[in-house]
């Protein structure tokens, strides 16, 4: 088992549910650092690909084969076909960084199946949040500048792909209570209460004082 003391903090969220603004408040809590969506500009750099191609596969199944039919235009067809690369290469060359990053310094990880990849990590805690549905979509909405209707389509299309992600790579189910620490619904407590209750949560399991 990883002996890093490292606080790691790996966070799952429902599309409106307000989970990267509370992910962002935890790592600022705690002294984390907050990787999301930066996680995609350290595996570029780590593997010497153009973030655009971790960006075109963030957190969906099935990018690698919509490659073969489309032009990438980050990319020459003769690098492409001589890497070997695959879908599970992406993955695991963000693997990597995500481990890479834990054992350098306390962080917060916002979804890529960052509590599966570090689920040997010493002192690693998973939350997943979730919200109310109206909320959510009231969230998205404003968010897109979209009606509601619109926005619920893409929570569902979004979630789909997401879902379908994290059960190829973890073979647990997304948002399911069974494969996180604890799951907590933000519509109840609020956003700032939310952050407060896990943060307690986190030190109250890995021993922080404070």
């Amino acid at each position: 088992m990883n002996s890093n003391k490292n606080i790691i903090i790996c966070v799952g969220r429902q599309l409106g549910s307000g989970g990267h603004i509370i992910a962002k408040a935890l790592a600022d809590r705690l002294g984390c650092k907050l990787y999301d969506r930066e996680l995609l500009n350290l595996a570029a750099r780590e593997s010497g690909f153009s973030e655009k191609f971790f960006e075109q596969n963030d957190e969906k199944k099935g990018f690698f084969e919509s490659l073969f039919h489309t032009h990438v235009p980050f990319m020459s067809d003769s690098a492409f076909y001589g890497t070997g690369l695959s879908q599970e290469s992406l993955f695991q060359i963000q693997s990597d960084a995500i481990r890479k990053a834990a054992d350098r310094e306390s962080c917060v990880f916002v979804g890529r199946c960052a509590e599966y990849v570090l689920r040997e990590h010493k002192n690693m805690v998973s939350v997943f949040v979730t919200a109310d549905i109206d909320e959510r979509v009231e969230r998205v909405s404003e968010r897109r500048d979209c009606t509601p209707d619109e926005a619920r389509h893409y929570i569902e299309t979004q979630e789909s792909r997401r879902s379908s992600y994290y059960g190829y790579y973890t073979g647990k189910e997304w948002g399911h209570s069974a494969s996180y620490d604890l799951c907590v619904n933000s519509s109840r407590l609020g956003l700032d209460a939310t952050v407060e209750f896990i943060a307690g949560y986190v030190r109250r399991v890995l021993g922080i004082d404070g």
